[in-house]
């Protein structure tokens, strides 16, 4: 009976070494090599700044950015332009559903946080929308002066025009209105692309609009929260086996770089596994609350030698020159 017993442990003790071990190799990163450069995603173009700390659900951060190094303001075509030139290689924007059913680049709810309106996106025309200022409310401090007011006028860009502006550029577009009505209106311009030009745009945001849009054309990729747990749940169960499930296809992961590590493969394998079935990897800074990027070379070295997948940045100025890049445009800087 003791024989018995210990020739189960041994049997027992043996799978589970060899299950550890296949685990380990058809995960680990060691023997893979990665191919291609790191990837910069510009969140909203190259924007104004602010203490990321200092962020609640409901902060108006134009009221509590820093002193402008320049003056650019976010989700403008020419802060996409700049962000492009600088070698941005996504550039995301955030679309809102407009009273005449157009969608405009604005991010917040409330208009009277960076413009000189009041109310919401819904309740204007995008013709009506053109008349407002768009950096009317920001100020580094504490509104004893705004830089940039009366020199956002007319700025606040259709998604239209950014389309027209930018024919062949990557973007993420997040979605901010939560109606399947929006993913409709921009389903009207995403059904006229290519399927080359369509490869280069991503969507997240609004769950009923993301709904409506893998309804209509599931290789798109597009994320919401729902689609997100379901993916990272899924591949956690069964990714060590690298089988890649159904539920990670045709997505993106925002991922925050300390729980980045425990995923299966990570880093390079993962990525690899990620690219095979038209998924894309981001990592974001800090603990994924907010959107925080990496903005500086200290940044930077957080990440895992060679990593080759997207960082989300704020500066894209700043990341891009730690690269030696040096954009042909010129920038303006305080002094």
């Amino acid at each position: 009976m003791k024989k018995n017993k210990k020739r189960r442990g041994v049997w027992i003790f043996s799978i589970l070494a060899i299950l550890i071990i296949y685990m380990w190799a058809n995960n680990t990163s060691l023997f893979t090599q990665s191919s291609g450069e790191m990837k910069f995603l510009a969140h909203r173009g190259l924007a104004q700044n602010f203490d990321i700390s200092k962020v609640e659900w409901n902060t108006n951060t134009s009221a509590i950015i820093y002193e402008p190094e320049y003056p650019y303001l976010e989700n403008t075509l020419e802060s996409m332009r700049v962000a492009f030139a600088y070698g941005a290689d996504v550039v995301e924007f955030d679309i809102q559903l407009t009273k005449d059913g157009k969608l405009a680049c604005f991010h917040d709810y409330p208009l009277e946080y960076r413009t000189d309106g009041t109310g919401e996106i819904a309740d204007y025309t995008m013709d009506e929308l053109k008349l407002l200022d768009v950096g009317y409310g920001y100020t580094a401090d504490g509104g004893k002066t705004y830089p940039f007011r009366g020199q956002g006028v007319g700025l606040m860009p259709s998604i239209e025009e950014v389309f027209n502006e930018f024919p062949d550029k990557d973007f993420l577009i997040h979605i901010k209105t939560d109606t399947a009505e929006t993913g409709k209106v921009l389903w009207s311009y995403l059904s006229k692309m290519s399927k080359e030009r369509l490869a280069k745009i991503t969507v997240y945001g609004s769950n009923k609009a993301i709904e409506y849009l893998k309804g209509q054309y599931p290789e798109l990729r597009a994320m919401n929260k729902d689609i997100m747990i379901k993916a990272f749940l899924t591949y956690e169960a069964i990714g060590w086996t690298g089988y890649i499930p159904e539920a990670v296809h045709n997505t993106e992961f925002h991922l925050p770089l300390k729980y980045a590590r425990f995923l299966w493969g990570w880093p390079e394998r993962f990525i690899q596994r990620m690219e095979s079935v038209n998924t894309r990897v981001i990592v974001v800074n800090g603990n994924g609350d907010w959107s925080e990027g990496f903005d500086s070379l200290e940044d930077l070295k957080k990440l895992p030698q060679g990593y080759n997948g997207y960082v989300w940045t704020e500066r894209i100025d700043k990341v891009k020159l730690v690269y030696g890049v040096l954009p042909s445009i010129q920038v303006y800087y305080s002094t």
